[in-house]
């Protein structure tokens, strides 16, 4: 089957209303039938880009050719509250004149507005039950639905409006696993072309192609996530070699250079004591000392011109690494010992309006040391189970023990970070061990908060940011907590900051708690056990 062309763009750029380059340079072609991820730190412009190609943002330059009006499916955040399901689908207008005319109000009006779409019913209820929403009625208002019940009625859209061209930024974010392998079976069956920003690696190895954006531009990758990651692992060594022979080049240089000083200094002091022993004038002697300095100045300006090209060169490569390897993590040990029991729960429930939340009541028991999957559906209780484990709750049914610890609670949005302190002052407050200020400001840089960073109130810091942060103060804290709590950890990060997150719980000895549907991500945190609720 032929393919069309569905998207084009060449030579595209973007600039901030503030003047800044966002990204400039980006060629991309995307043909019927297409399935392209794509990827980068945040801050780059994934959102940006796709924002661009729906038409509610316009470049600064390049060209831009669509031969079909995409289908945008955006973060959410909210900003659909104020609608009615119908309404955010735009389809009311359409449900509405089908209405009208059923009921033997026929006009031109109405017939222009539902233009011949006679089964925009049924195509709405198939949709819907398929993404599990079955008991969503189009005239609820957006307001009242969850975060992954939104997202499943924009995805439903795709049924109900059937685009050629679909754009979705971070789809996967507020479903649950149920919610997810329905997207995963969509992203593998549909035949629409795709454009698909997500940090999903499971998502992500399901599309046969990466783009990867950064300064540079866009860089295809004609494969899935892994070979993406092997491709870039294979980069990055390359770049350790070119660093290791640059900084090799950069030693011999310094080291050329003081010999040839330590030759050209024994010269003139040797050039000096033949002149003073044949009673060379004095006037004649403060010539040739000149001359001796000059030629030092200019060997040394020589070598100094060669050391600062082979430095910047290896600045320019060092600024290229990626960030977790230019970091140091690192936690200290919890002190409680493997095995000893932190919580157990003895036929628990909590009950809302006589309701019991949990159809059977639970009985659980956590060690010091574990790694544990907390799972079950939107809705299911998890929130509830978390906060009776932390003793902020108490169950109005069954019994708890809870072992002395210090716990550390970390939502989706790294809420333990102040928004309103600046990034020095949060430091500061997690020093319980009197650390100098000098020591403070070499953590923060450790964590790659430059001098340029230390003002910055939380409030302007990115997920990434704060998650850094974060984990910053807790090793400036005395001690590493027992127990570690992680409510959505990666929802807001980019995969680098996943990875960044991944190695320093790698690098935790005690007890992990972590509610995600992340798969992969709980798989690289050696996850050993799952509690379903």
């Amino acid at each position: 089957m032929k393919k069309e062309i569905m998207l084009f763009l060449q030579n595209l750029s973007y600039i901030h209303p503030n003047k800044e380059l966002l990204f400039e340079a980006i060629y991309l072609t995307v043909n019927s039938r297409d399935k392209i991820a794509l990827v980068g730190n945040n801050g780059t412009g994934k959102s940006t880009l796709l924002k661009i190609i729906a038409g509610e943002l316009t470049p600064h330059e390049g060209q831009l050719i669509l031969d079909t009006t995409p289908y945008y499916i955006p973060q959410l955040f909210g900003q659909y509250n104020h609608l009615t399901v119908a309404q955010a689908l735009r389809i009311d207008t359409k449900l509405l004149a089908l209405q009208e005319i059923l009921a033997g109000n026929v006009t031109e009006q109405y017939l222009a507005q539902l233009n011949d779409d006679w089964t925009i019913e049924e195509r709405c209820q198939e949709a819907l039950q398929y993404w599990q929403l079955n008991e969503l009625l189009l005239t609820q208002p957006m307001a009242s639905l969850s975060g992954g019940q939104k997202t499943k009625v924009f995805l439903a859209g795709i049924h109900i409006h059937q685009p050629q061209l679909v754009l979705l930024d971070e789809p996967s974010n507020h479903l649950d696993t149920a919610g997810r392998d329905l997207l995963y079976e969509f992203i593998t069956t549909t035949s629409c072309a795709l454009v698909v920003v997500s940090h999903d690696r499971k998502l992500l190895n399901g599309l046969p192609a990466i783009g990867e954006l950064s300064k540079r531009g866009l860089t295809m990758y004609g494969g899935n996530y892994d070979f993406y990651a092997e491709q870039k692992l294979i980069e990055n060594n390359a770049l350790s070699q070119d660093i290791h022979s640059k900084e090799k080049a950069l030693r011999k240089a310094k080291e050329k250079e003081r010999e040839t000083m330590e030759r050209q200094q024994k010269l003139d002091a040797r050039g000096k004591r033949k002149q003073e022993k044949a009673g060379v004038a004095r006037i004649m002697m403060n010539t040739l000392r000149n001359s001796a300095e000059n030629s030092t100045a200019k060997i040394k300006g020589a070598h100094g011109e060669k050391i600062s090209g082979i430095s910047e060169e290896l600045q320019a490569l060092r600024n290229e690494l990626p960030d977790i390897d230019k970091m140091q993590l690192g936690f200290d040990n919890t002190t409680l010992h493997q095995g000893k029991m932190l919580f157990s729960a003895t036929g628990i429930n909590q009950e809302y309006d006589k309701q019991r939340l949990w159809k059977a009541d639970l009985d659980l028991q956590i060690n010091s040391g574990e790694r544990i999957a907390l799972k079950g559906l939107n809705g299911s209780g998890k929130t509830t189970l978390i906060k009776i484990i932390l003793g902020e709750l108490e169950p109005t049914i069954g019994f708890v023990y809870r072992a002395d610890n210090r716990n550390v609670y970390i939502d989706q949005d790294y809420s333990l970070i102040s928004n309103q302190q600046t990034v020095y002052e949060q430091a500061l407050q997690f020093n319980k061990t009197g650390l100098q200020e000098h020591e403070i400001k070499i953590r923060l840089n450790r964590f790659l908060f430059s001098k340029d960073d230390w003002d910055k109130k939380g409030a302007a810091l990115s997920g990434g940011e704060r998650m850094r942060l974060m984990l910053c103060c807790l090793t400036i804290g005395q001690q590493a907590p027992d127990i570690i709590m992680l409510d959505e950890p990666t929802n807001n990060l980019d995969i680098q900051n996943i990875e960044i997150l991944t190695a320093a719980i790698n690098t935790y000895k005690g007890t992990l708690l972590i509610v995600s549907h992340d798969e992969h991500f709980l798989e690289q945190v050696n996850v050993n056990r799952t509690i379903n609720v």
